[in-house]
């Protein structure tokens, strides 16, 4: 059976907003529009917007406090950076991911050979949890 899709931010603002709130814990729209909107020159309504979609998503929920409405976070984090890497690295792999997997290995060993017997010591503990051998 597989499991649900965890949900992701659309986007560079929605990404940018969700992890702000990750960071102050619960804001309001001015909130968040002071930090994140503001030097964008993004008008409050567009962090309204963004938020709400977050809240739709279940990423962020939404507390009416006096006339305000409170926004935090949902989502764990790890859980959803895990997803966007997951979901950026099946963009870059496309449908063959042997030369991206090349290239990235070339990456790794330009940055730090010992890092590519880090990766293989790596795939061979989890060649042996999932029962694969060698």
């Amino acid at each position: 059976m597989t499991q649900p899709r965890t949900p992701i931010p659309g986007g560079e603002l929605e990404e940018a907003v969700l992890t702000h709130l990750w960071q102050i814990g619960t804001g309001t729209v001015r909130d968040v529009h002071a930090s994140i909107g503001a030097p964008r020159d993004l008008v409050y309504t567009t962090i309204a917007r963004v938020l709400d979609r977050l809240t739709t998503k279940g990423l962020v929920a939404r507390e009416m406090v006096g006339r305000t409405h409170v926004y935090r976070p949902l989502a764990d984090r790890a859980v959803v950076e895990r997803a966007l890497i997951r979901e950026r690295i099946g963009q870059m792999l496309g449908g063959d991911p042997l030369p991206a997997v090349t290239a990235l290995l070339d990456a790794v060993e330009e940055i730090d050979a010992a890092l590519l017997d880090d990766l293989a010591r790596e795939v061979e503990i989890r060649r042996r949890e999932r029962g694969h051998g060698t």
